[in-house]
C-alpha cells in the first residue's frame, strides 16, 4: 500500500520480528517482564502494578522519541497501552474491551482502568467480527460505547495452503512426519513449567512430537528421543509448514493461537491456558464447551487422554471468519494520514 514500515517491540517478540522482516528497521521498547508465577491473575498484576506502570510511562517516551526522530506518521499498537503519541493518528488492536476478574468489584474496577488507558487512542481495532459467529465472544461483545471502535476480522500470518521453504534460513522440522505440534509461548516462568510437564509426557508416548519452544534468543534443533524434536524457534512459513502437516497441535489458550487455528481450516488443537490468565480460561473453556477443542488445566495435563479425546472435536474453520478484513481497513486508515510522510510505527507482539 506504499507505506514504510517501522518495527518496535522487546524480548522475544522483537527477535521474532527481525527474523521475519530482515529488511525492515526495528527499535527496541522498554520491556513489561510480567510473570505469572501463580493462579491468581489479581495477585499477579497487582504485585507488579508499579512496573507495569512505569513500562508504559517508559514506552510512552520512546514512541514520542520515535515519532521526532523517524518522522512517524501513524501507529498501530498491539496492545501495548504507552505505545501512543498525540501528534499522529494512534490505533490500538486488542481483543480485550470487557475484561474478566474473579470478583465483580475488581471487575468493574479493571474496566474502568483499562477504557481510561483505551482513551489515549484515536481508535480501538478489534481482531474480530461484530456479530455471530465470533471468537472473543464476551470479551469483545458488546462494544464499547464512545469509542471509534472497529471490528476488523481475524488476523492470522497462517494459511490453510501449504508454504514454500524456499530461502529458509530455519531448521528443517519433520513436519510431514510429526503427529503432535507443540508449539510454547508466553511469559515465564509458566512456559517453562509447561514445557517440563509436556515433555516428560511425550517421552511416554508413541506418536512423534515437535517441541517448538519459542525461544528467539538461541537456535537450537535435536531430538530428545527418537520420537520427539525439538527446535528454538521457526518464522511463519516453517512454522505454518509443520503445523498443517501435524495432525494436533497442543499450545496456549491465547487470542493470536486462536485465530492462527482459525486460518489452519479445522486443525485439531489441545489447549493449556496459562494459569492466572482469566482471558484464556474463559476462551479455553468457552471453546472446549462448544466442542471445538480439548482444553487441559495445566496442574492436570493429561496428553494421552487429550490425544484420544480430540478426535471428537471440530476445530475452527475459515469459513466462519474473515480473515482479508483488515486490508480494508488498512487502506481507509492509510488514506487519512499525512501525505508528506508515510511512516507506521507497527508494534505486533504476544506473537
Amino acid at each position: 500500500m506504499g507505506a514504510k514500515v517501522i518495527l518496535a517491540s522487546d524480548g522475544a517478540a522483537l527477535n521474532l520480528l527481525k527474523a521475519e522482516f530482515p529488511h525492515l528497521p526495528a527499535f527496541q521498547l522498554p520491556s513489561y517482564h510480567i510473570r505469572y508465577q501463580t493462579d491468581s491473575m489479581v495477585w499477579n498484576i497487582a504485585r507488579q502494578m508499579p512496573r507495569i506502570t512505569y513500562a508504559i510511562r517508559a514506552e510512552q517516551w520512546a514512541t514520542e522519541r520515535l515519532v521526532r526522530e523517524q518522522g512517524i506518521s501513524g501507529i498501530i499498537s498491539d496492545n501495548r497501552y504507552g505505545c501512543f503519541s498525540r501528534q499522529v493518528q494512534s490505533v490500538i488492536l486488542t481483543h480485550q474491551i470487557n475484561l474478566r476478574v474473579p470478583n465483580a468489584a475488581l471487575q468493574w474496577i479493571a474496566n474502568q482502568i483499562l477504557r481510561r488507558g483505551l482513551r489515549k487512542f484515536d481508535s480501538v481495532w478489534v481482531p474480530d467480527t461484530a456479530n455471530e459467529p465470533n471468537l472473543s465472544s464476551e470479551l469483545s461483545h458488546p462494544p464499547l460505547k464512545g469509542f471509534d471502535l472497529r471490528y476488523i476480522g481475524l488476523l492470522s500470518r497462517f494459511t490453510a495452503s501449504q508454504q514454500s521453504k524456499v530461502n529458509s534460513q530455519q531448521p528443517t522440522v519433520k513436519g510431514q512426519q510429526s503427529t503432535v505440534a507443540v508449539v510454547l509461548s508466553g511469559p515465564e516462568p509458566q512456559r517453562t513449567y509447561l514445557e517440563r510437564i509436556l515433555m516428560e509426557q511425550a517421552l511416554t508416548l508413541a506418536p512423534k512430537f515437535v517441541f517448538v519452544k519459542g525461544k528467539t534468543r538461541i537456535k537450537e534443533h535435536h531430538f530428545v528421543a527418537e520420537n520427539v524434536e525439538v527446535v528454538s524457534y521457526l518464522t511463519s512459513a516453517d512454522l505454518n509448514d509443520l503445523l498443517l502437516n501435524s495432525q494436533v497441535v497442543v499450545c496456549r489458550a491465547g487470542y493470536s493461537s486462536l485465530m492462527d487455528l482459525a486460518a489452519l481450516d479445522g486443525k485439531k488443537a489441545i489447549l493449556i491456558p496459562t494459569p492466572g490468565q482469566t482471558e484464556q480460561e474463559y476462551l479455553g473453556d468457552l471453546l472446549s464447551r462448544q466442542g471445538i477443542f480439548i482444553c487441559q488445566e495445566q496442574k492436570n495435563i493429561d496428553l494421552k487422554a487429550g490425544l484420544i479425546a480430540v478426535e471428537r472435536t471440530t476445530g475452527l474453520t475459515t469459513q466462519q471468519f474473515d480473515l482479508e478484513a483488515f486490508e480494508a481497513v488498512i487502506e481507509a486508515w492509510l488514506q487519512k494520514l499525512p501525505k508528506g510522510s508515510k511512516a507506521i510505527r507497527s508494534q505486533w507482539s504476544n506473537l
